[in-house]
């Protein structure tokens, strides 16, 4: 049938991308044998994790995640403190270092999302059972304690090891919807005695944290992300998913218990792997970008200036905010990973204004963060470092390039099954912004369906951050090219 050729055309060319980066697709004999005899770790061991089944901990993911890498739960404190409690799958507890599971994990450094086919960093018996944090399943977390002010400021700190048990699998929109007055609460969520307020109290530290990372700095950016909506086989149209209240609650738990998981080890004189955005690469056009619009930003990068200009036109322009953050995200540049040793003081991360950063809360999709639960575990334990200096500092780069390959690989299937619905649509005209502007060539995204393609006529003098009128021209699924002219 046509819509069956059409889906595995895309599965055939995403795991072509998948090669032609440098990924392993399938899993070895000897990782799949590994894992044939593999338990959930018991709850009684070992004697430095807590017994923390008794709160009311729940997740909140994608409507279709199995791979859960942490839960949440609020509790109330004198003096009106919340302390938040984040806990992050124990991986570690089953992925042994240097064993072949890991040895795949460490090679492909990271899950990759395409239209066509998710390809996990680790077997699905792991990822999405035993070292998931499942519903009503008892597993060992390191669990990120934080107890926050009123005004959304950090008072105090901790990390140590506990057995948690999920009482309730959220979903993001569902949620989002019930936490904004939109919809009704989730069934789960009636189902656990006090969850409902737990996630009220939840849902107003993550709003105060939100506003007071603001107050210091953090840039307010909010990209349009697309995925294909199937009927059946057959792509239908590209959906948009935009940030909501209930992304935003665990957007901003992670990144305060990111920065715990940070300074936890600093303290400790342990190494860690921290992630860092330098200053932008295109300051000069950002201050030109945001003239536009009236605003003046200083001659040298100022992370708050820019968080105040985002924060006018998020509410002078909220419909059209989406392509003003994609144009600024485009000049920041790209993120990277880099060790920080005792003594010596990584870069921060321009866009959150933090100093100290590192991905901790995703061991079961991102391998940094399974370089950050051994480093903790260690610190926790009084343990040896598990990893030498050298080779912190080549799995950072490492990381940071396979990181870059995933996204290649995500766009390029992205764009190809984009050419596939665009393909019948060839010659029609679309409004646009400017995505990408260098020598090797110019990008245009499309307002509606929120497809990116080549600007082949017309691209002279283009810049990122510019609108424009275009017309499709050209389609190729195989290549995931989609190419368009100018039109005056």
């Amino acid at each position: 049938m046509e819509s069956d050729r059409k889906r595995s055309t895309l599965r055939r060319i995403a795991r072509r991308a998948m090669i032609e980066r440098g990924f392993l697709p399938d899993f070895s004999r000897a990782s799949l044998a590994e894992i044939d005899g593999m338990r959930a770790t018991a709850a009684g061991n070992p004697g430095w994790r807590r017994d923390m089944r008794d709160l009311p901990w729940a997740s909140i993911d994608n409507d279709d995640s199995r791979d859960l890498d942490q839960l949440t739960v609020a509790v109330t404190m004198p003096e009106g403190t919340v302390k938040i409690l984040v806990a992050v799958a124990d991986v570690d507890a089953l992925v042994r270092q240097g064993k072949a599971v890991d040895d795949h994990a460490r090679h492909n450094t990271t899950s990759v999302y395409t239209a066509a086919e998710i390809f996990p960093m680790l077997p699905e018996k792991l990822s999405t059972d035993l070292t998931s944090l499942g519903y009503r399943e008892d597993r060992p977390a390191i669990i990120i304690e934080m107890v926050f002010g009123e005004d959304g400021s950090l008072r105090s700190s901790d990390l140590y090891g506990a057995m948690v048990r999920n009482c309730a699998k959220l979903a993001y929109n569902s949620v989002a919807a019930w936490l904004e007055g939109n919809g009704p609460a989730p069934a789960p969520i009636a189902d656990v005695e006090g969850l409902a307020g737990n996630l009220r109290i939840q849902d107003r530290v993550a709003q105060q944290l939100k506003a007071f990372r603001h107050e210091h700095g953090a840039l307010d950016l909010e990209t349009i992300e697309a995925r294909p909506v199937f009927d059946g086989d057959v792509i239908r149209d590209l959906e948009t998913e935009r940030r909501n209240r209930a992304k935003e609650l665990i957007e901003d738990f992670m990144i305060a218990a990111n920065g715990v998981t940070a300074r936890y080890l600093k303290a400790r004189k342990y190494p860690s792997l921290r992630r860092v955005v330098r200053s932008p690469k295109r300051w000069e056009r950002i201050v030109e970008v945001a003239s536009r619009y009236g605003a003046t930003l200083p001659p040298d990068p100022d992370p708050k200036a820019l968080a105040q200009f985002l924060a006018l036109r998020k509410t002078a322009d909220p419909v059209r905010f989406p392509d003003l953050s994609l144009t600024i995200i485009k000049l920041m540049g790209a993120g990277e990973y880099v060790p920080e040793f005792p003594e010596e003081t990584a870069p921060g991360h321009f866009g959150l204004a933090v100093r100290n950063y590192a991905h901790s809360t995703a061991p079961n999709r991102r391998y940094p963060d399974l370089i950050t639960q051994r480093l903790l575990k260690a610190a926790l334990t009084g343990s040896p470092m598990p990893y030498g200096r050298d080779e912190l500092v080549e799995l950072g780069r490492h990381c940071t390039e396979k990181e870059n390959d995933a996204n290649k690989v995500e766009r390029l299937v992205g764009k190809s099954a984009a050419a596939m619905l665009l393909a019948p649509r060839t010659g029609e005209r679309f409004d646009a912004i400017v995505t990408g502007a260098a020598d090797k060539g110019t990008w245009v995204r499309l307002l509606h369906p929120p497809v990116e393609g080549k600007l082949v006529q017309g691209f002279k003098g283009a810049d990122v951050g510019e609108r424009l009128l275009v017309q499709l021209v050209h389609t190729d699924v195989e290549r995931g090219y989609i190419d368009f002219k100018k039109v005056d």
